[in-house]
């Protein structure tokens, strides 16, 4: 692949994933709060979407954890029912409308999808160091990826999806999250890693794509480098640096949404709150 993954290290390595790598990419002042700040600052209440979301990635794990032949649409109705909750909805009847919702995109992804091979991880914590200079490595990637299939002797990376928004394959291509978990995948199951899938439940579809090694490269590049502004960051802070100063606000239309509302300023005065039911798919 190109990659060095030798296990000599140099005398520090910085540790990645693609969450805080996105959050701080996103609103540095975020990643302040979410990963720096203690006691971690207040935060909003649950977001519905967030919960819906979640139900469905812990069905359809429970759903793979189970014999082939129980994988069933009937089965999978039954388990978004057992992982079932109302956190984030305006009321009983909108959270009674999207369980009806869940409950209809697990059965129809389990009706028009194979899923009678065994996926090599659930919910699985990859992990890998690496250099993207050819030498010692710079950084530890690591995340857990919803799915790991293995397929003609290959790895691919499946995440769910269940946005307002169906993705595409240049989505697929250019998630950094997919291409750093294919990287460590090859790295901790020791096979082959290249392609990667975006299941999005709501509209049934999928988008893939097949990385190379200069697209997952140009993927470790950036990480390095974004990896390398956190590093600064937090290292000045610690040594007594302006955390607004490291750590500046981006606003923009996500500061609605953002769990450290309540905690930032910039973000108060950026937009109106959004409600916790606003971000759910139509």
């Amino acid at each position: 692949m190109g990659f060095d993954f030798g296990v000599e290290q140099p005398q520090r390595l910085t540790k990645v994933s693609p969450a805080r790598l996105s959050t701080f990419d996103d609103c540095p002042r975020r990643y302040r709060l979410a990963y720096l700040d203690r006691p971690t600052p207040k935060r909003t209440g649950p977001w519905a979407h967030s919960t819906l979301g979640a139900v469905v990635h812990n069905a359809l794990r429970a759903l793979f954890d189970l014999p082939v032949a129980k994988r069933t649409p009937q089965r999978g109705i039954a388990l978004v029912s057992e992982h079932w909750k109302d956190a984030g909805f305006a009321d009983d009847d909108q959270a009674a409308r999207y369980r009806a919702r869940a409950k209809g995109w697990v059965a129809e992804y389990v009706a028009d999808n194979d899923v009678s091979d065994d996926p090599v991880g659930l919910e699985r914590w990859v992990s890998a160091p690496v250099s993207t200079t050819g030498g010692r490595p710079t950084m530890i990637i690591e995340g857990r990826a919803d799915r790991i299939d293995q397929r003609g002797g290959e790895l691919v990376i499946v995440d769910y999806k269940t946005g307002r928004r169906a993705p595409d394959d240049h989505e697929a291509r250019a998630s950094q999250a997919l291409a750093m978990y294919a990287v460590a995948a090859r790295r901790t199951l020791r096979m082959p890693c290249t392609k990667v899938e975006l299941h999005h439940l709501p509209s049934g579809t999928i988008a893939a794509a097949e990385h190379t090694p200069e697209t997952l490269k140009r993927h470790l590049e950036r990480a390095e480098q974004t990896a390398g502004d956190v590093r600064l960051a937090a290292d000045t802070l610690d040594a007594g640096g302006d955390g607004d100063t490291l750590f500046p606000a981006r606003p923009d239309r996500r500061c609605a949404w953002c769990d450290f509302r309540p905690s930032c300023v910039a973000g108060q005065q950026t937009a109106p709150a959004a409600q916790p039911w606003d971000l759910l798919a139509p």
